[in-house]
């Protein structure tokens, strides 16, 4: 190679590296996302309740996409409960740290705590959004603190699993007594994050941002990742994308009552019912690659 070539080419791989340095790391183009939903088998009618799975992949603008973590709490009053997002905590960091280097909005969702945060950038953001005004009414009857998005008659059946008695699954049945105070520390709160657990606070920050998508992760999902004013119900309903990420979630369900299934496999009947009545679901190795996320206990682990 002549010294003019060398120079020539020096000078190129210059250009590329100031190219790179240009973007910030780890940002992604446009997300390649797998997605699982339940469809009716031609030919069946309503009652039969034959369906089957329908994959498909789609791709979102990392810049119009948040991902919003419901009720990650400290601590809960379900012992068993409290165990088990401790387990998955680690992982969902794992999963938001990635997803916050790609672009993605990062929301934190930690329901009647977010007073603890009052003094942080990540709430007054929240708090600072212009108002938007939704497509439908938000919800506005409360329970368990904020306003709440109850089942739907016209668009879903009762839940799969019975969680009248509020689902905990413990061999000695633990007193409800809320013991959250924020969320819990091993998932990271930072920068350009947003913290709050009000419907129309999320939908301000939304609409501010240009955010069409919106990715769901956290407990429980037969009901807060289903009904809070942030949550599954209320972002389908405002018209946004939504999907659920199947193996960042949990359940309340007590495996002795019906269907009489482990704690796990009932969760799993919720995700169907998820992807059957509300939107599609993707797994974390969409963002992280590897296997998908299963708790300890779960027999169908592969570590037990």
């Amino acid at each position: 190679m002549t010294r003019y070539a060398i120079f020539i080419f020096t000078i190129f791989l210059a250009g590329l590296s100031a190219g790179c340095a240009g973007s910030p790391a780890g940002k992604t183009a446009v997300l390649k996302l797998h997605t699982r939903s339940m469809e009716r088998a031609p030919g069946t009618k309503q009652q039969d309740g034959s369906y089957r799975p329908l994959l498909k992949t789609v791709r979102w603008a990392p810049e119009k996409t948040a991902l919003v973590i419901c009720d990650m709490w400290d601590h809960h009053w379900c012992k068993g409960a409290e165990a088990r997002v401790a387990e998955m905590a680690p992982e969902m960091n794992r999963l938001a740290e990635t997803a916050r280097s790609m672009g993605i909005q990062i929301i934190h969702a930690p329901s009647t705590c977010v007073d603890f945060y009052k003094d942080t950038p990540q709430r007054k953001r929240a708090v600072a959004a212009a108002f938007s005004r939704a497509p439908v009414e938000l919800s506005r009857k409360e329970r368990w603190g904020t306003a709440w998005c109850w089942p739907q008659d016209e668009r879903e059946p009762a839940m799969p699993i019975d969680d009248s008695d509020m689902g905990c699954d413990c061999e000695k049945k633990c007193e409800i007594v809320p013991p959250w105070t924020r969320q819990i520390k091993t998932i990271d709160i930072r920068e350009p994050d947003a913290i709050t657990d009000n419907g129309q606070e999320t939908y301000n920050l939304l609409s501010e941002k240009g955010i069409d998508n919106v990715i769901l992760m956290g407990v429980h999902l037969n009901m807060c990742v289903l009904g809070r004013p942030f949550a599954i119900r209320q972002m389908v309903n405002v018209g946004k994308n939504v999907l659920l990420i199947r193996d960042m979630t949990d359940t309340m369900y007590n495996s002795q009552k019906k269907p009489f299934v482990n704690h796990f496999r009932g969760t799993d009947l919720v995700v169907e019912h998820v992807e059957k009545y509300w939107c599609p679901t993707i797994e974390s190795t969409d963002f992280m690659g590897g296997s998908p996320f299963r708790f300890r206990e779960d027999p169908l682990n592969g570590k037990n």
